[in-house]
């Protein structure tokens, strides 16, 4: 942290903290810079600290401390206005109002306090020659804050006619606060009218649209604008979940989630933010949130689930129940405490009426899984200390604690140090080199030089070893950056001279490890860049150099993480050197040790990688549960070190695998969770559309086809057969087909699977192209697009011909003899083509052997049943009695063909045969046959003689058995008659 000892220093400083994300810390550099400007003897300079802790104060959960610093401000623009440049003459009277609005939210400021300080805004605004329009803006919240609506009224008709000036709210700004009176008064749709310009991105802020977002979301539920409302839920969390000062808009999110079956995503929400549970700097937004926690709670004691756990305030575990009376009499509290400052019970009211609400929708599909217990938030990983005076000597510690230590931000130590003591200013040629050596480390190839600068401190220094360790370590970032032999030829000279230094006590084991690891490494290299002829020689040469490592350290370690951490990479080198040499089992086993060795070290995030390559090796072996172990462990060991592109691929990996093993629920959830660290990485476009499109797969398998649909849509909006691959572009095309269609979208699920079997055209095996083209029919036919999805399925039955499946190919002609019946060419045609159908069966069951044969017998006595029902159908077209008694001849004989090839598959074509014997003997009946019809159904009734009630098909064939029976009977009885 650099000195303030100048005003433009103070401003850079102001700058910085002003990017912070909210929070104390951040509250706390602002307290923390005005004790350094108040050092500078610069009026301005005090003014504009001023005026920044008062804004981050604002953008908190410490608002209740902005009033001592605009007190100060305002005493001093009294004093000496001539301190003041326009810029903070101008922001003096802009906080007014967030002086009026902070005053109104904490309960304990008179409510004489405020409509003084509303009469101060409104003289000093007029002496500045503003407009009122935030004069009366802020009124309006005043009066409808304590429920005086005539007064709030005629409030925002005058704000609405004041002009426009500096002092009005930005645009977005001042749309929410409108739209917030209109929902007061109950105006649904004209709220929304009115934030419109806001949700489509026309005005914008840096809280807006988030706050309008989240606003929008129980108007749009009243008005069963459902769709909108998930959308809005869904862009809106993302943006305020970051800032802390938002609980309020947050609370809206968690209230959505009660008011529309998604009670577990609420839980969620509590999970990430267990500050909100206790801040009081806010007490307004405080009191907003405790509601709507009652108001889960009561939702979820309602389910059954009043003994959940939950996420609550810190301290104690929570259940649903307990929470729920919790947060009931602390906002009970709040609103009484307001209620008494106001004098009235306007605030109580409101969030009596906030607590009782009931759902406006049962279950409101998100397009994303919510039903999964809530994750403790993450922990974000230490920075180093850093002195707010900066002190070179204890910086150099903490930079000396964490680098022996191998901790994360090392580097950045080192960093302030170096910007502490500029040049090594004051500081022992030791010191000087360990800067030198982490700077050249941080810098990669640009760094070399500084390698050798390092090693000339350390000889200075009088440690040889580690001079030696220095430019080793420059070889290897010179065979980082290609130069692999000259970079070996380098550390072979070194590698020979710090044995001998080792050997007569001149140096450490740990400089003399670093430097044969450093050996280890380049020849590690070189292993991945000689040719396939020399790559014998150069596995072998690395093999025994990574043993060397192994021998130098193995076993001493001790206290110092690095030894054990050279051991556990070593181990590391021999499973690559094994899995390059095809020994994977050996490979898996050292990677394991590998990462436990890091473990046991405390050393856990480095052993994310290798467990990641254990994983991936088991995947390999067909060792699910090994991966799944595996990948556990690298989130497990990762923590909040893993860069967010990283833990989108392990969560990606392990929702692969659970996939693979059936378990599609945990699969979707870790699906999710890549696609929001994706996100949050950046790379949306890209792993994020591949997360997303996983997600999709694993929720249209668990039969959630709207929320897959939604999700798969997203997906396709970014997934590009350029970037991801046309196969995984082809998948959910197909998965977005399939739910569509489920939905009953069946010209849309068309298009997808028409799009899909398009790409799938030029690959090698067709078989996918096949299948696309053939559900693309199906689709297109439901969709009552006859004529094409005849096309597409003429185009699939040449295909299923050329890949020799007989069965889907008879399956495509016999769907297009439906279609042809129904259309232009009519009966004959149709005809036709089941015939085809019927020849291609019998072809193929002739040529078929072993299991074939029966899925070929079954596909065939399907087919002549099939044709018997279509002739029977087509008989209705026919003019003639003459040739309605021909087509219900042929169809006897087909059905008859159908009961006899049945017959043949024994037991397996039960079923199968009996109803083929029931529709020929409907089919009797029609010929004016009941004795043959009866006859028909007594074999049927013998056949199930004894059979078990609880099998549906054999008694609903009993009950159609005696069903024809009786109508024998009657034709029978009329025929003698």
């Amino acid at each position: 942290m650099s000195e303030i000892t100048d005003f433009d220093a103070l401003r850079r400083a102001l700058a910085e903290n002003s990017e912070e994300p909210e929070g104390p810390a951040r509250n706390a550099r602002a307290e923390q810079l005005l004790a350094e400007a108040e050092k500078l003897n610069v009026p301005l300079a005090v003014i504009e600290a001023l005026g920044h802790q008062l804004k981050v104060y604002n953008y908190s959960s410490e608002k209740d401390k902005m009033f001592v610093p605009f007190a100060r401000l305002l005493r001093l623009w009294d004093e000496r206005p001539e301190d003041f440049d326009e810029y903070e003459a101008h922001s003096l009277h802009w906080v007014f109002k967030w002086m009026s609005a902070g005053m109104l939210d904490q309960p304990h400021i008179p409510l004489a306090s405020v409509e003084k300080w509303l009469g101060e805004m409104e003289h000093r605004y007029r002496l500045a020659g503003y407009s009122e329009r935030a004069v009366r803006s802020a009124e309006l919240r005043v009066a409808a804050h304590i429920g005086d609506l005539p007064r709030a009224e005629r409030a925002y008709a005058a704000w609405l006619a004041a002009d426009r000036d500096r002092m009005a709210d930005c645009h977005a700004c001042e749309l929410h606060a409108q739209g917030i009176w209109q929902v007061r008064c109950g105006r649904d749709a004209e709220a929304l009218r009115l934030w419109r310009p806001v949700l489509e991105g026309e005005f914008a802020c840096a809280h807006e649209p988030h706050t309008v977002l989240a606003s929008s979301l129980a108007p749009l539920l009243r008005l069963g604008r459902t769709e909108e409302a998930r959308a809005h839920h869904l862009r809106g969390v993302r943006l305020v979940r970051p800032m802390e000062s938002m609980r309020g808009a947050y609370a809206d999110h968690v209230e959505f989630c009660a008011l529309t079956g998604n009670e577990a995503r609420g839980l969620e929400l509590l999970a990430e933010r267990p500050a909100y549970f206790t801040d009081t700097g806010h007490p307004r937004s405080r009191l907003d949130f405790m509601a709507v926690v009652a108001l889960l709670m009561d939702r979820l004691t309602e389910l059954g689930l009043g003994g959940q756990r939950v996420p609550g305030p810190a301290g104690r575990t929570w259940t649903a129940r307990e929470l729920a009376a919790h947060a009931r009499a602390e906002a009970t509290d709040l609103g009484e405490r307001f209620d008494r400052r106001n004098g009235t019970s306007a605030v109580g009211d409101r969030i009596r009426a906030r607590m009782a609400q009931r759902p406006l929708a049962e279950r409101l599909p998100l397009g994303v899984r919510t039903v999964r217990p809530a994750p403790a938030p993450a922990a974000t990983p230490p920075a180093p200390d850093v002195p707010d005076e900066p002190d070179p000597a204890a910086l150099l510690a903490e930079a000396r604690r964490l680098s022996d230590t191998l901790q994360p931000h090392a580097l950045e130590a080192w960093a302030a140090v170096a910007r502490a003591a500029p040049d090594g200013t004051g500081l022992e040629a030791r010191a000087r080199a360990e800067i030198a050596d982490h700077e050249a480390m941080a810098r990669g190839p640009e760094g070399l030089p500084l390698f050798g600068r390092a090693a000339e401190l350390y000889a200075e220094a009088g440690d040889p070893g580690e001079a030696l360790a220095a430019r080793a370590r420059g070889a290897y970032v010179r065979a980082l950056a290609g130069e692999v032999d000259a970079a070996l030829a380098t550390v072979t000279g070194l590698y020979d001279e710090v044995l001998a230094l080792y050997a007569d006590e001149g140096t450490g084991v740990r400089q003399t490890a670093s430097v044969v690891m450093s050996r280890a490494r380049i020849l590690m290299r070189r292993v991945h860049e000689v040719a396939e002829r020399e790559a014998g020689r150069a596995v072998g040469a690395a093999e025994a150099a990574v043993r060397e490592v192994l021998a130098l350290v193995e076993g001493r370690g001790g206290d110092d993480v690095r030894l054990a951490a050279r051991a556990a990479e070593a181990r590391a080198m021999l499973a690559e050197l094994a899995g390059l040499t095809g020994d994977a089992e050996r490979a898996a086993e050292l990677f394991r040790r590998a990462a436990d060795g890091y473990v046991t070290a405390g050393l856990p995030w480095f052993a994310v990688e290798y467990e990641v390559q254990v994983a991936a090796l088991a995947h390999q072996a067909g060792d699910l549960a090994g991966a799944e172990r595996a990948l556990r462990a690298a989130l497990e060991h990762g923590g909040p070190y893993v860069e967010p592109v990283g833990r989108a691929q392990l969560h990606l990996q392990l929702a692969e695998v659970l996939g693979g093993r059936d378990a599609p629920a945990e699969a979707a959830e870790h699906a999710l969770e890549a696609a929001h660290w994706a996100d949050e990485a950046g790379e949306s476009g890209t792993l994020g559309a591949w997360a997303r499109q996983q997600l999709g797969g694993f929720l249209l398998r668990r039969g959630r086809y709207a929320e897959a649909a939604e999700v798969l849509e997203s997906a396709l909006a970014d997934l590009s057969a350029e970037t991801h691959g046309d196969g995984l572009v082809v998948q959910a095309r197909w998965w977005l087909g399939d739910c569509l269609g489920e939905l009953g979208e069946h010209r849309a699920a068309a298009e997808q699977r028409l799009e899909a079997a398009e790409l799938a055209r030029h690959w090698p095996e067709q078989q996918d192209h096949a299948t696309l083209a053939h559900l693309a029919a199906e689709s297109l036919g439901n969709a009552g697009l006859d004529e094409e999805a005849d096309r597409a399925y003429a185009r699939a039955g040449d295909l299923w011909r050329a890949l020799g499946n007989a069965q889907f190919l008879v399956r495509s002609l016999r769907a297009r003899a439906w279609l042809a019946l129904g259309g232009e060419h009519g009966a004959a045609h149709a005809r036709a083509l089941m015939a085809e159908a019927v020849r291609e069966g019998e072809s193929a069951l002739a040529a078929a052997q072993g299991a074939d044969r029966e899925e070929l017998a079954a596909e065939l006595g399907g087919t002549h049943q099939q044709f018997a029902e279509l002739l029977a159908r087509s008989a209705s077209e026919e003019a003639e009695d003459a040739a309605i008694r021909a087509a219900f001849e042929a169809a006897l004989e087909q059905m008859t063909r159908a009961v006899a090839v049945f017959a043949g598959l024994g037991a397996a074509g039960l079923h199968s045969r009996t109803g083929a014997e029931l529709g020929a003997g409907w089919l009797e009946a029609d010929l004016g046959r009941p004795a043959r019809a009866a006859a028909r159904a007594r074999a049927v009734l013998a056949v199930y003689e004894g059979a078990d009630d609880a099998d549906g098909t054999a008694r609903a064939r009993r009950e159609e058995a005696a069903q024809m029976l009786e109508a024998a009977r009657e034709g029978t009885e009329t025929e003698q008659g």
